[in-house]
This record gives C-alpha cells, structure tokens and sequence, in this order.
C-alpha cells in the first residue's frame, strides 16, 4: 500500500482540488491496481477542512498543534499502522500531476525530492509579474536540484522508519528529514519528474515555509528599492 499524507489548517478553499488530484494519481494504470489510501491531518481546524475531506475520500486525523512536522509525523504513522510500504507528501494548497507517485517509484530510491511549480501569481497584485521573473530567473526546475518541498516529497517507509521520521518542527522539518536520510545513508533521488502545482498565496502557513519565502523576496525588493546601495537580493531557493 501507498500512503499520501496532508496536513491542513483551515484549507476549506484549496482541499477539494488537492484531493481530486490525489485520487487521480492514485488511480494511475501504471501502479497496477496497488491500493493508495490518503490521510489528511486536521491541525487545529475550524472551517470545513475535514468535512471536505472526507468527502474526497480521504482518511482525518485531527490533532490541536500548530506544528507542520507534528502534522506530517503523525500522518506517516496513521498509514504506517496500516501497512503502507511508501510514504508521499504534499501540502493542502496543492495539485499534483496525474503521474505524480508513479514518478517517484519509478526512480527507484530510498527518498525522492521533488519541485514545485507556481501557476498564479495574481494574490500578490502588483508584485505578481515581479515574483513571476524572479521565481523563473533563481529557481532550479530540473534534475539533480537542491530544493527540498514537503509539498513534493516521497520516501519508503522502511528508510523512514530508520531515520525515527519527521521531527515536530514548526518549519523545515522537511529539510531535517531529508537530512537525516543522508545522514543513514538513504539514496536520495532529486529530480523535476515528480510534477506538482502550489499556490503563491500570501496568508503563508508557517513562518519560513514557501508562502513566507516569497512575502520575504517581496519586502527584501521594497528594501532594495527605498536603499539603492544595497547589495544584490538573492531568493531563498527551498524552504
């Protein structure tokens, strides 16, 4: 079995298209007929979240934290529980492709990190054209990249068993699992196969997380601006 796990707060707005995607991938030909099962971790929801995601079929697990890794962790273990022999991650606010866990069972590792596309820039008004270039221009969409996206992210279960899994970090518990995996000695794949959609929205999540990073790529810009002697911005390339 495959496990898909999600963490949501209050993403009544964007859950439904998550899901739809999700069940397409997991209805891909190419897997055969292996059952998928989809867990969404409620975090501290108030709004419809659940009730639309067990419409779509999918698993809840409620938890009151506030805490991504928390989230995340406890979603791997719900589907771990349940015999699941690989582990895929995405995030609320996002659509993935059709071929999205075929993608990364096909590159036969231990863990697969992933990239991100953004396909709306319009939440940041005036700024959208400017974040639109400035992503093109400093993003690396290809293979063997350095991002690494909880949005975008797969590994077996027993090399996640062995690294102890997400720990509960309110930001870049994604960049400290993967780090862990290399530390255990994990074959990490980094490629652009695995295809998924995020959104450019401005009310970020998390302190840190990719909405963050792009309110920070904006203010840095407006800096710039308002003090010409200041040195080059540089994007920040994952969270």
């Amino acid at each position: 079995m495959i496990g898909i796990v999600v963490p949501a707060h209050n993403e009544e707005g964007c859950i439904r298209a998550c899901l739809r995607a999700l069940s397409d991938a997991a209805r891909h030909p190419d897997l055969a007929g292996e059952a998928v099962e989809i867990v969404v971790v409620l975090d501290e929801c108030s709004d419809a979240t659940g009730v639309h995601a067990q419409a779509g079929g999918a698993m809840t697990v409620s938890i009151r934290a506030r805490n991504v890794g928390m989230a995340r962790a406890v979603g791997a273990q719900a589907l771990l529980e349940r015999g699941a022999r690989w582990l895929a991650f995405t995030d609320a606010d996002t659509v993935v492709s059709s071929s999205w866990l075929v993608d990364q069972l096909s590159l036969r590792c231990d863990a697969v990190c992933g990239t991100v596309g953004v396909a709306d820039w319009t939440p940041h008004g005036e700024n959208a054209r400017f974040l639109a270039e400035h992503f093109r221009q400093t993003y690396t969409d290809d293979e063997d990249h350095a991002h690494v996206h909880g949005a975008n992210l797969g590994v077996s279960a027993a090399a996640y068993r062995r690294t102890g899994g997400f720990k509960y970090l309110a930001c870049s518990e994604d960049v400290a699992l993967v780090n862990a995996l290399i530390a255990s000695g994990a074959r990490v794949a980094w490629s652009a196969k695995p295809r998924v959609v995020t959104s450019a929205r401005k009310d970020a999540r998390a302190v840190g997380g990719f909405a963050d990073a792009l309110i920070q790529v904006v203010v840095q810009q407006l800096e710039a601006a308002s003090q010409p002697l200041l040195a080059p911005m540089r994007v920040p390339s994952t969270p």
